[in-house]
């Protein structure tokens, strides 16, 4: 199977029947929220975890992502704490989470509770398949360093599942997107990647089938749950002042209310940075790009569509492929690959070697 491993959401794909099947969760949600949370009797995992998390903050765990590979005082690692209501402690200089769960204050690292996910997703795969699944390729942020790859292995392994291989995810979106747009000749492709907690940007050729990476960018800080931090931060601060009271009156509330929200903006904008730069170290210029891809779940934000256009002269983004699900898209192909299937099978999928160098491992 192909598992796209997302800070948010993840989600699970199969090749069958000549085709990627998007595999639905047991609530029938194609997407699962990347939750754990523990109580007085059981573990619960995605969609149940994240259900009751304003019942039970202290011991429901998201973002965990955010401490994969790092160490407890990185500077990122302390700057999140401060937005999760669960606890992280410090262990031989490496984060882990502490949780109560059956009425026992209980330590887990990050690659354990990635497990549970994996687990739930491997659960949902062979519920739908009705045979047992052992093998899968996983999709990470772009910029994932080896230690944080190896972690994710790691987490494979715990959940018993055997990892083919370790891919980024805007590689495999653009497989994606090569599997349903055959258009002939070469074409430059720019897949932007903005999810819960990372953003990945990368450029990419495309011609009969064969993908050639020419640069890749982004900000593994930088996603929906950044923009959510900063409304956050906002909101507690002002309703620390104006509680229950109507602030369209207070000229002085809503002039701070704006400067928050031009401030978010500015979040925004900054997603751009890293297209300029796959621009640059690939040499080619805006106008020579014939299709922007959008993927992740932070790219249905209006504004984010809106600058993305803006930047690229007026040109409107594809949306031929869902965002929540090109990455898993991509991947269950690679797993079929990986696994014996055929390369060149009739849809023509071939991984060049630039791709095996900067997004594979």
């Amino acid at each position: 199977v192909g598992i796209d491993l997302g800070t948010s959401y993840s989600c699970v794909g199969v090749w069958q029947n000549d085709r990627v099947e998007i595999i639905a969760n047991d609530q029938g949600n194609r997407t699962t929220p990347s939750y754990v949370a523990f109580t007085d009797t059981e573990i619960l995992i995605g969609d149940a975890a994240k259900n009751q998390v304003a019942m039970n903050p202290n011991n429901t765990v998201f973002s965990f992502h955010r401490l994969i590979g790092r160490n407890f005082n990185d500077q990122d690692v302390q700057s999140d704490m401060k937005h999760w209501p669960f606890k992280v402690i410090n262990k031989n200089g490496k984060p882990v989470i502490n949780v109560e769960y059956k009425g026992k204050r209980i330590d887990f690292t990050p690659e354990e509770i990635l497990s549970m996910v994996l687990v739930k997703m491997k659960e949902t795969a062979e519920a739908s398949l009705g045979t047992q699944v052992s093998n899968a390729v996983i999709t990470v942020p772009a910029y994932f360093n080896n230690s944080q790859r190896q972690a994710i292995k790691n987490a494979g392994l715990i959940a018993g599942l055997n990892v083919l291989r370790i891919i980024i995810g805007p590689t495999v979106a653009a497989i994606a997107y090569g599997l349903d747009n055959k258009a002939p000749g070469e074409r430059n492709v720019l897949i932007f990647d903005l999810g819960g907690g990372t953003f990945d940007v990368s450029l990419l050729t495309i011609e009969e089938g064969i993908f050639e990476v020419k640069a890749v960018a982004g900000d593994n800080h930088l996603g929906g749950e950044d923009f959510d931090n900063r409304l956050v931060n906002h909101f507690v601060q002002e309703f620390k002042r104006k509680f229950n009271k109507d602030i369209s009156s207070n000229a002085r509330a809503v002039c701070r209310l704006r400067t928050a929200c031009e401030r978010a903006k500015h979040l925004f904008r900054s997603t751009m940075e890293p297209v300029e730069k796959v621009l640059r170290d690939s040499k080619i210029d805006k106008s020579q790009v014939h299709e922007i891809v959008l993927v992740g779940c932070s790219t249905y934000i209006p504004e984010i569509q809106r600058l993305v256009s803006e930047f690229f002269n007026g040109k409107e983004p594809n949306k031929s492929i869902n965002p929540a699900e090109a990455a898993a898209y991509g991947v269950a192909v690679q797993a079929y690959i990986l696994s014996g299937g055929d390369s060149t099978n009739e849809k023509g999928i071939f991984l060049k070697e630039e791709i095996e160098r900067m997004g594979l491992s």
